[in-house]
């Protein structure tokens, strides 16, 4: 099933009102400040030069060399539903439980997909699928234990749409030395501005020379090439948002301890605990408008993103107080 989080229309379809504080996402809730467009940016078609240069910035920013290509797209999930067009469908495994598009792509274009539990069973696929770090529950992999695997498998896909506030996770440095390896990168996530719909796809260049003409021409717009060409050239809002994501990361970690649930894992962006009863947990928390996360495959696992401003902290403190109280 391919459900997703912000799904606020299902929110207030069930429990009415429009003041919703919405946690059903790992999107960063303190954006970067949208820079001033030009007329350009909103008038006219981008050119090929500001594309590149939007390329080159964000390769820099992931740690790319200059043997490794790189596509900018209209969000990761973009590039997710190209990939499996790269090679003639076959065996995928998928390493799970993760982000569904990944498996529902696969299928669409006629792969056969299997779920496997850890990195070894991956081996000897025709494509290979790992998110890292990992959604939902934050599970981690080193990045040489999965350039070696790149060596196992016909073509491994590495989602790195967490990847921004640890980059020492990040496969893009080793991509010269797995030329079977495709990463993708979200912008929206951790820069907070997933309506620009922006993402990459970063690896070899034959594979990114595929995927850019399925991509078509103008596939990312005006104001996403200023914003991420200006973002992703700021280090020092990086670093601090990087900060400020750890220290509320483990804000809410404190309030779920409090309110009796065990974290599971996560990422700066995003949180998981394990509750006596994940249907009643968000059901509980939507009945005070605050909307959570749960999953198909599992009874006890809610994810929370981070309420960002102090007015959503206040938020959701009373809403777990009140549960905890009824």
């Amino acid at each position: 099933m391919r459900d997703h989080g912000g799904d606020l229309d299902r929110a207030r379809s069930a429990y009415g009102g429009t003041d919703w504080l919405d946690l059903s996402t790992g999107i960063n809730p303190v954006p970067y400040p949208m820079p001033a467009l030009t007329e350009g940016a909103l008038g006219a078609l981008p050119l090929a030069q500001d594309v590149a240069a939007l390329e080159g910035v964000a390769r820099s920013a992931f740690g790319g060399g200059d043997s490794t290509a790189c596509l900018a797209m209209g969000g990761a999930s973009a590039a997710i539903q190209l990939v499996p067009r790269l090679a003639r469908a076959g065996g995928a495994r998928v390493l799970g439980p993760t982000y569904n598009e990944h498996a529902a792509a696969l299928r669409a274009e006629g792969w056969h997909v299997q779920e496997v539990a850890t990195l070894a069973e991956l081996a000897g696929a025709e494509l290979a699928v790992v998110v890292n770090p990992n959604n939902p529950d934050g599970r981690c992999h080193d990045p040489d234990a999965l350039q070696a695997l790149a060596r196992k498998v016909g073509l491994l896909v590495v989602d790195e749409s967490f990847a921004d506030s640890c980059p020492a996770l990040s496969l893009v440095p080793r991509l010269e030395y797995a030329p079977r390896a495709i990463v993708l990168r979200s912008f929206g996530k951790f820069y907070g501005l997933a309506g620009l719909r922006l993402g990459f796809a970063l690896g070899a260049q034959p594979l990114i020379d595929a995927l850019r003409r399925m991509a078509g021409p103008w596939a990312v717009s005006g104001p996403a090439i200023a914003a991420g060409r200006a973002a992703y050239a700021d280090r020092d809002w990086q670093e601090a948002t990087t900060a400020r994501l750890t220290r509320d990361a483990a804000r809410l970690d404190g309030l779920a301890a409090r309110a009796g649930w065990a974290l599971v894992g996560g990422t700066p962006l995003f949180r998981t605990y394990a509750t006596p009863d994940a249907r009643a947990a968000k059901d509980g928390l939507a009945r005070h408008h605050v909307w959570s996360r749960i999953f198909p495959y599992s009874e006890t696992w809610l994810r929370l993103g981070l309420p960002g401003q102090a007015e959503g902290w206040a938020r959701l403190d009373r809403a777990l107080t009140q549960m905890a109280q009824s």
